[in-house]
């Protein structure tokens, strides 16, 4: 069976993101290419799961999709096995929770925003969702 390996994200700026993603959320470079002229093949990747391909919007129907690509819903799931180290991590970064951490049937949660406005859970997952996980 397929699995996914990566998903896109719009943003209006390469290195930014890079740095939000590595800085904020803890990710890593995997790759940074030049495609051409104001284009790069950019790759961020966690511990496991689907890493996230940075595009930088080029025209003026993908800018109006940056930061909101689902209609206001979350769009994005952070997988995470330490809640409160990562939450408290991600507050010395400027992360800008948008509620306060709860605790659901599946797991503690907090939904945060990127800079651009996309919105992302942060999600420890109740054992034994793990990999199986569907909010």
């Amino acid at each position: 069976m397929p699995s996914l390996a990566a998903l896109t994200i719009l943003v209006p700026d390469y290195d930014e993101a890079i740095a939000w993603f590595r800085d904020a959320l803890g990710l890593s470079l995997a790759q940074d290419r030049p495609m051409g002229p104001d284009k790069r093949w950019i790759v961020m990747r966690g511990a496991g799961g689907a890493s996230i391909v940075v595009a930088k919007a080029s025209n003026a129907a993908q800018r109006a999709r940056i930061g909101d690509p689902t209609g206001g819903r979350v769009a994005y799931f952070l997988h995470t096995d330490d809640f409160a180290r990562d939450h408290r991590a991600m507050l010395a970064h400027g992360v800008r929770f948008l509620e306060p951490p709860r605790v659901e049937d599946y797991g503690t949660v907090a939904v945060f925003a990127d800079p651009w406005g996309g919105k992302w859970d942060l999600l420890e997952p109740n054992p034994p969702m793990g990999a199986e996980f569907r909010p």
